[in-house]
């Protein structure tokens, strides 16, 4: 049975809507307009009644627009719109759901939070949220995790948070016209290392690599210069 077969009479729903695979949306398309489903090696049709909720983080027509997303099945999709505001468009819920992470959290890990405290609230109302609750979720277990007392300090948040990073004029690297692509990568490479205090996890999460390829660059590094030692 696949999902509209098992979701008959119910509800199902299809999550980042506008990253399904066109030949995947085609289809889609076909068993909302017949309402009928055919199992994988069947000639058999089986008629389903099942309400369906799209959801994507894209803007729908932009999607359209960039060839994401078939027109024809957002307008099938489209008949009642729900727009769900972006964390930073309702901040005075902030911290509520940060409150009700807390003690979900402190449970799970087994750790010593119960609070927050009004400094670090403030800095948490204050951040924009890209991420939405997800990011606001990670934030809070971050700080329930590395919390040793009963308080969530602000020297528990993530520095992107806190405005403890470094500001862009620091962060800037300045790269030669002409110089070899191999070392653009290692100057980049090494240089947010340093920029995250030697932390390779987070240097990797920054660079948008695997903590595996960092570990064989950084080897890499190393042999290129003990071969430059012994020569």
């Amino acid at each position: 049975m696949g999902c509209f077969e098992i979701a008959d009479k119910g509800t199902l729903l299809l999550d980042e809507i506008a990253e399904m695979p066109f030949v995947l949306q085609a289809k889609l398309l076909r068993v909302l307009e017949d309402k009928t489903v055919r199992r994988l090696g069947s000639t058999r049709e089986i008629s389903v009644d099942v309400r369906v909720v799209a959801a994507t983080n894209k803007e729908p027509m932009k999607a359209v627009r960039a060839n994401t997303l078939r027109e024809d099945l957002l307008y099938r999709l489209n008949v009642i719109t729900i727009r769900i505001p972006p964390l930073r468009e309702h901040r005075d819920d902030i911290p509520l759901l940060a409150q009700h992470m807390v003690n979900e959290l402190t449970r799970r890990h087994n750790r010593t939070a119960r609070l927050i405290s009004e400094e670090a609230m403030q800095l948490m109302a204050a951040y924009h949220w890209p991420g939405n609750v997800r990011e606001l979720r990670n934030c809070v277990e971050r700080a329930v995790v590395i919390c040793d007392g009963e308080q969530i300090e602000k020297r528990h948040l993530a520095p992107h948070i806190t405005g403890r990073e470094p500001s862009p004029s620091i962060d800037a690297l300045t790269i030669p016209v002409g110089i070899p692509l191999d070392e653009v990568e290692r100057r980049v490479i090494l240089t947010t290392l340093a920029r995250n205090d030697y932390n390779k996890t987070r240097a990797a999460e920054v660079l948008h690599i695997s903590l595996k390829t960092l570990h064989n660059k950084l080897k890499a590094y190393r042999e290129a210069g003990e071969q430059m030692d012994q020569s």
